[in-house]
């Protein structure tokens, strides 16, 4: 591990998550084919996670941006595959694009059963105590943020990838400090959500680059250390 902390300013990339349109790949899923890495989709996942390689070997991921067929750019472009976890990453993505905001509730033979529980009960209560517990070993963690409400697979592409290095809590008022490739080298950028009812719809506030899309939730992202060369 780095012997510094995970900072924006000192271990993102110096340049934001814009490629050009012929970057695009094209992945394999349950759902059929999805273009990724283009001006839509950018290269979000594998930004997080090279730079989480980089801080975790120590080494400085560099100025320039890479051109396509670079040495730089096909790595970034294989931890973008790496980092959507292919299937089960996918189908993560696409079950909270389905999945209420709140609990769902149902009346059974007089009683209130939860018959199915919301994006806000499994960010506050089921990934949130995974992903602290990285972060209280000093480790940054990368999440997906799903942003839309959709069974249709052409919208996983407006989801997002950041990499949490750090927190605070003020009651059951949380924030996390968050490296975004959408804003480059800021160490403002944020998200912030009350944990108080986390059964109803949760209102998550936030910075992020996301073209005015709100965050309906997010979960913890496996990631596996690779050594960036």
């Amino acid at each position: 591990m780095a012997a510094e902390s995970f900072l924006p300013s000192r271990h993102g990339f110096a340049y934001t998550n814009a490629w050009p349109d012929q970057a695009a790949i094209v992945l394999r899923t349950p759902f059929g084919e999805i273009g990724v890495g283009n001006a839509r989709g950018g290269l979000c996942g594998g930004m997080v996670f090279a730079a989480l390689d980089h801080w975790l070997a120590g080494r400085a991921p560099g100025l320039d941006r890479p051109a396509a067929g670079e040495p730089l750019y096909r790595y970034i472009v294989d931890r973008l595959i790496d980092s959507w976890h292919v299937p089960a990453g996918v189908a993560q993505y696409y079950q909270w694009m389905s999945l209420p905001d709140g609990d769902n509730v149902i009346s059974l033979f007089g009683r209130r059963v939860i018959a199915e529980r919301g994006l806000g009960w499994r960010t506050v209560r089921v990934q949130w105590p995974q992903i602290k517990k990285d972060l209280d070993r000093s480790l940054p963690v990368p999440i997906g943020v799903v942003t839309v409400a959709s069974r249709d697979p052409r919208d996983l592409g407006l989801n997002h990838q950041v990499l949490v290095y750090g927190s605070r809590s003020d009651g059951s008022r949380l924030t996390l400090q968050v490296y975004d490739p959408n804003r480059g080298r800021r160490d403002d950028v944020m998200i912030r959500v009350d944990t108080s009812a986390p059964t109803k719809p949760v209102v998550f506030d936030h910075n992020l680059g996301l073209g005015g899309r709100a965050i309906r939730g997010f979960f913890r992202v496996a990631y596996v250390p690779q050594d960036p060369g």
